[in-house]
C-alpha cells in the first residue's frame, strides 16, 4: 500500500480490496487518476483508493500515467536533540529537493539539507521512510516521491535560509516546538514524527 497525498487528503494506491472504503475504488488508469486526484483537490471525497492486483506493478503503472519527480531530505538532529526545520509557503517543512542527474539519493539529501539551510558537517544515520504527494508542476499533476534520512550534526553557526527557494526561516525546534510547528506542517512531515 502507498499513500500519495493530494492537497492534504490519501490517495492510497492498493492491491487489497479489504483496503479500500467498502469496496470503492478507482481502476489504475489514466482518466481514473485524474479522476481521483480531482476529487481530492476539490474535496469532493475525503479519500480515494487506486486498485490494481500486483502490488510490484501499482508504482510503476500509476508513474506511467502522472510524471514522477524524485526527491530526498533530511531529518537534522542537533547536539542538543533539537530538529531542523524550514518554514516555507506558510508552513513548517522539513529540507529536501529534487535528485540532480547522476548524484544518489543520499548525496541528494545531505546537498539539499546545506543548501536549504546553510547547516554543514551533516552525516547520515538511517534511511527513514519514502513520503508520496501530488502537486502541480507547470500546471500537471506530478508525483514527487521523496526519500527521507535521519542525519546528525555538530553544527553550532548561522542558519541560512535559501531565499531563492521561498524559504523565509530555518530553526532549530525541541520537542515542544516541534508539536506546535506540526500543526501547521503538511500530513506527509508529521508521517514522519509518528512513532510506527
Amino acid at each position: 500500500m502507498y499513500k500519495v497525498f493530494v492537497n492534504e487528503l490519501p490517495l492510497i494506491l492498493t492491491n487489497k480490496l479489504s483496503e479500500t472504503a467498502n469496496g470503492e475504488y478507482f481502476p489504475l488508469n489514466k482518466e481514473a487518476i485524474h479522476g481521483a486526484i480531482k476529487a481530492l483537490k476539490k474535496k469532493k471525497l475525503t479519500e480515494a483508493y487506486i486498485y490494481h492486483p500486483n502490488h510490484e506493478e501499482i508504482l510503476k503503472k500509476f508513474t506511467k500515467e502522472i510524471p514522477l519527480i524524485v526527491a530526498a531530505g533530511g531529518v537534522v538532529t542537533n547536539d542538543a536533540g533539537k530538529v531542523l526545520f524550514i518554514y516555507r509557503n506558510d508552513k513548517w517543512d522539513l529540507p529536501k529537493g529534487k535528485l540532480d542527474k547522476g548524484e544518489s539519493i543520499e548525496d541528494c539529501a545531505m546537498r539539499e539539507v546545506m543548501e536549504e539551510t546553510g547547516v554543514s558537517g551533516l552525516r547520515i544515520e538511517n534511511f527513514l521512510k519514502t513520503t508520496y504527494h501530488v502537486f502541480n508542476y507547470n500546471g500537471i499533476p506530478t508525483l514527487k516521491q521523496v526519500h527521507w534520512y535521519a542525519m546528525k550534526t555538530e553544527f553550532e553557526g548561522k542558519l541560512k535560509p535559501e531565499k531563492k527557494e521561498g524559504i523565509v526561516k530555518v530553526r532549530w525546534k525541541g520537542p515542544e516546538k516541534i508539536r506546535i510547528a506540526l500543526q501547521n506542517s503538511y500530513a506527509n512531515i508529521k508521517i514522519l514524527f509518528e512513532g510506527d
